[in-house]
């Protein structure tokens, strides 16, 4: 080793040199990042993880590269090698001068348009288009329902994956497999939930919902319409019992009273779509268990069927908050309620239902279907309508095809069917996988089917003889006077088509 080296850093070799460059640009990326998070409007889950997280690991790499190359300079004096020598730079050589000024300024917009891509690029990945559109096109049905649903203006991100870098790992993880399954084509059709591993909705939902700050009822209006001639129309409203309360402010109860609030409850299910569900535990705030058991399951409490205990939270009665296929009943009754469909045109209930309750390949297929179908029947069994109000009838007829093209996606054998939807009891069994008076403890205290105990009816009936009671009125069956459904779920006749 000479004077010369003995006096020169450590340093001053290629790999301590390009390292500690990458080190000063990926430390300025994260400062511009971290103001950017400071000063931005918004909790933003991707700007976190890459300012927090993916940055910080480049610049942690390019500092191991210059002490690394610092380290192997080091090596290579005590072994006496011959020192690699840098070009020698002039700056009082024009020609030096002028690469210079080019490479500092092509440097600098390369640094600048890297900064702003990468902004730029996960902007990109956290939006509703790159979840919907890009990436996942198998999930048109989820992007197609998600647009019509209330949380049209929530990103995807926001629910599925969040803040914090554990869950984007997470969902990363899973989403290499997930590309793989679409380039393969082995995902599989219809798409299957519940999604395992889902972020608890603690994390997620009660950032805007606070079931803590519930109480009361909430008010909703129903309107169903027969399958005869008349569309006849039935009216229900009700008073949904939500309740919540904190412990200062009152008593916990109501719907919302499974959240957790004051006690906690367990339940397995042996089915992979959570419908069946036999064991349930519900612990008190002192730590007191009690478990009710389907008495005709066979289990008890030492004796749990096989599967996940899940503790009781938002997505097991909002199971598909965002995400919902409408039966051809519930989504016609809402079109005729407000009047996209005419409630006038004779059995367009019926014709609606059943067109929309075919088999067909495609939407394009279904479209043509529907509108030969509904225009057949009305040219030949009630031609002076289809004279006198084809415009109307047109109009229904676009509009069941449009409840066919967001609620029906035949190319991955979705619609209602594979979907079940927990909130009510309508169609799936819902509130009485558990309230079904079967669900007893060993003392025989039993979890209630009673309807008064989620909800009040205050006003129900056709319109020529509407019913209207504050305190409450006894459930009257729309259109049917046989009274055989009181030993029945409601889903036991009702499929929805």
């Amino acid at each position: 080793m000479n004077q010369t080296e003995k006096k020169q850093s450590l340093l001053q070799n290629w790999m301590s040199v390009i390292g500690a460059i990458s080190s000063i640009i990926w430390f300025t990326a994260i400062v511009v990042f971290f103001i950017l998070d400071f000063t931005g409007r918004q909790d933003n889950p991707y700007l976190g993880i890459i300012t927090y997280f993916i940055f910080p690991i480049f610049f942690l790499l390019s500092l191991a590269a210059t002490l690394l190359g610092a380290w192997k300079e080091r090596k290579r004096r005590i072994r006496g090698v011959a020192s690699r020598r840098f070009p020698q730079i002039d700056f009082n050589n024009p020609v030096h001068q002028r690469w210079a000024y080019v490479i500092w300024a092509v440097s600098t917009v390369f640094f600048l348009l890297t900064v702003i891509g990468s902004y730029r690029a996960y902007e990109f990945t956290e939006s509703v288009k790159f979840c919907g559109q890009l990436c996942h096109q198998v999930m048109q049905p989820e992007y197609i329902a998600y647009q019509n649903s209330p949380h049209a203006r929530v990103t995807c991100v926001q629910c599925h994956i969040g803040p914090g870098v554990d869950w984007f790992i997470k969902s990363k993880i899973s989403g290499s497999y997930q590309v793989y399954s679409v380039l393969a084509k082995k995902y599989p059709r219809p798409i299957e939930t519940p999604v395992k591993n889902l972020r608890p909705a603690q994390e997620t939902c009660e950032q805007c919902h606070w079931p803590q700050q519930f109480f009361g009822a909430v008010e909703q209006d129903r309107q169903y319409f027969s399958t005869d001639e008349e569309n006849k129309k039935w009216k229900t409203r009700m008073l949904m019992f939500v309740g919540g309360g904190l412990p200062s402010y009152g008593r916990q109860e109501g719907i919302h009273w499974h959240m957790n609030i004051k006690s906690k409850t367990y339940y397995i299910a042996t089915d992979k779509k959570r419908q069946v569900i036999p064991w349930i535990k519900v612990v008190s705030p002192d730590g007191q268990e009690e478990f009710f058991i389907d008495k005709d399951s066979g289990f008890s409490p030492e004796n749990p069927p096989k599967g996940e205990m899940r503790l009781m939270d938002c997505m097991d009665c909002h199971n598909r908050p965002s995400h919902v296929f409408r039966s051809p009943v519930e989504a016609v009754d809402e079109a005729m309620a407000i009047g996209n469909i005419d409630s006038d045109l004779p059995f367009i209930k019926r014709e609606a239902v059943k067109a929309l309750s075919g088999k067909y390949t495609s939407h394009e297929d279904a479209v043509k279907a529907i509108e030969k179908s509904l225009q057949k029947f009305y040219q030949n069994k009630y031609p002076e309508i289809w004279e006198a109000k084809k415009e109307h009838v047109t109009k229904a007829i676009q509009s069941i095809a449009q409840i066919y093209q967001t609620n029906f996606f035949p190319e991955m054998k979705v619609s209602w069917k594979e979907y079940p939807d927990n909130i009510g009891h309508l169609i799936f069994p819902g509130c009485f996988r558990c309230h079904d008076d079967k669900h007893v403890t060993k003392e025989g205290k039993a979890i209630s089917r009673d309807c008064t105990i989620c909800h009040n009816i205050i006003e129900q009936g056709s319109l020529d003889a509407l019913e209207k009671n504050t305190d409450g009125l006894p459930f009257r069956h729309p259109f049917d006077e046989d009274e055989s459904w009181k030993e029945m779920n409601c889903s036991d006749c009702h499929t929805g088509n």
